[in-house]
């Protein structure tokens, strides 16, 4: 079988990668992927140019400077994208919701199947911070990746909250100990997340991908084919 692989993306609003507390949790994702023989990147969107958006080049429409093409070929060759997003008032990072737009960018792009550019491919989300939110981020940026054509395994999210309001964040040293790095709840979590992105990655590999009977862009008009009558023509 190919090489599975797979791209963490992380959208922090730290500058630097070396301060994000959300990268420390995938970092955790990542060695179990990296245990498992699949071949990890890690990507820190802050670390490149990637104008707002929902076009595949925005130096098109205005931007000196457009950074997400190159990046695009990342993503494009990775079978597994994990979003990583810190929680900023019960919602992902601004730089998350800046990811999704460049994917939105892409999804008129179709694979040789004539489906979208994302089928076979499948995607989790990470998420840390100080406030309740976990849940709902991994709602937003699952159905995002889901709509666009990405694949969602079951229990396809992990993260890790502290206390409300201020106070040690994911990794934080508190009494000589990792803040969240021996909680139960969210190593259960981050491990079954993994595993089910490899396992599944692997299914939809081993299967090359979704069968486009129903699912290609001509689906609708070629719909008498497949058992159905398709309302324009019938007379």
């Amino acid at each position: 079988m190919a090489e599975v692989t797979a791209l963490y993306v992380n959208t922090s609003l730290k500058r630097r990668r070396e301060e994000s507390h959300t990268q420390l949790l995938l970092n955790a994702s990542a060695a179990i992927m990296e245990g498992q023989g699949i071949a990890v990147e890690h990507l820190y969107l802050l670390d490149h140019l990637v104008p707002p958006g929902i076009y595949p080049d925005m130096t098109e429409h205005g931007w000196d400077r457009d950074d997400w093409p190159k990046l695009w070929k990342k993503v494009l060759g990775a079978d597994i994208l994990v979003i990583g997003t810190p929680i900023w008032l019960g919602e992902e990072s601004s730089v998350c919701r800046i990811l999704i737009e460049r994917l939105y960018a892409m999804s008129g792009e179709l694979n040789d199947k004539g489906q979208s550019i994302f089928y076979g491919k499948v995607g989790g989300t990470v998420v840390t911070g100080n406030e309740d939110g976990v849940k709902h981020v991994a709602m937003t940026t699952g159905f995002a990746l889901s709509h666009l054509g990405y694949t969602i395994p079951p229990q396809a999210d992990c993260g890790w909250i502290g206390e409300a309001g201020p106070g040690p964040s994911y990794g934080d040293e508190v009494d000589g100990e990792r803040a969240g790095f021996d909680n139960e709840f969210t190593q259960r979590n981050t491990t079954i997340m993994t595993w089910n992105l490899i396992h599944l990655a692997r299914m939809l590999k081993a299967a090359g991908g979704y069968p486009n009977e129903g699912n290609d862009r001509d689906a609708w008009a070629k719909g008498e084919r497949f058992g159905f009558r398709n309302p324009r023509t019938v007379r």
